[in-house]
C-alpha cells in the first residue's frame, strides 16, 4: 500500500470528469481502494473518491466514525443513490482536493445507497446525519461535481477563529 497524491481543483481537470464504472475487481483496483483509504486516513480525512486521486473510476471510502480511533471504512463501488429524504440539513463542508477551505453545503439528511463492496458483493445502505453527508459529497466526485459548487454563500479560507484550522 502506498499514499497517493490528491489532486487539488485549481490544478487538475480530472476532478471535473464523470468516472467510469468498474466491471470487475482486479489487483490494480484492489490496490488502488487500499492506497485510498491510506491516503484518506493519512490526510486525515473522511473520504476520499478515486478520481481525488486521479483515477476515473467510480470508487469511494468513507469512514465517518473515527472518533473512538479505530478504523472502520466502507468502499463503494459503482454506487447509485436509490433515495433520499425530504428533510436536508445545512452545513460545514470541507474537501481534501480544495485544501484549507470550507462552505456551507445544503444535503439530504438521509439516503438510501446500493453499491458494490470489495468483494464486488452487492449492498444497500440506509445513511444519514455525517455519513449520508460524506457519501453525497464522494459520489458527487464520481460526477465531477465539487462542494464548491452547491456552496451556499462563499468558500472561506480555514482559520483558527473559525474553527477549521
Amino acid at each position: 500500500m502506498s499514499i497517493r497524491n490528491i489532486r487539488v481543483l485549481e490544478e487538475d481537470e480530472i476532478l471535473r470528469k464523470t468516472a467510469k464504472p468498474v466491471k470487475e475487481m482486479t489487483a490494480r483496483t484492489f490496490t488502488l481502494i487500499q492506497d485510498m483509504k491510506e491516503t484518506m486516513y493519512a490526510a486525515n480525512g473522511v473520504g476520499l473518491a478515486a478520481p481525488q486521486v486521479g483515477v476515473l473510476k467510480r470508487i469511494f471510502v468513507v469512514d465517518c466514525d473515527q472518533e473512538d480511533g479505530r478504523q472502520n471504512p466502507i468502499v463503494f463501488i459503482n454506487p447509485e443513490i436509490l433515495e433520499q429524504s425530504e428533510e436536508t440539513v445545512t452545513d460545514n463542508e470541507g474537501c481534501l482536493s480544495v485544501p484549507n477551505r470550507h462552505a456551507l453545503v445544503t444535503r439530504p439528511e438521509k439516503v438510501k445507497v446500493t453499491a458494490l463492496n470489495e468483494q464486488m458483493e452487492p449492498f444497500t445502505l440506509e445513511a444519514e446525519g455525517l455519513l449520508a453527508r460524506c457519501i453525497c459529497h464522494e459520489n458527487d466526485h464520481l460526477n465531477g461535481v465539487m462542494y464548491v459548487d452547491k456552496a451556499e454563500g462563499p468558500v472561506e479560507q480555514n482559520t483558527k477563529e473559525n474553527g477549521w484550522a
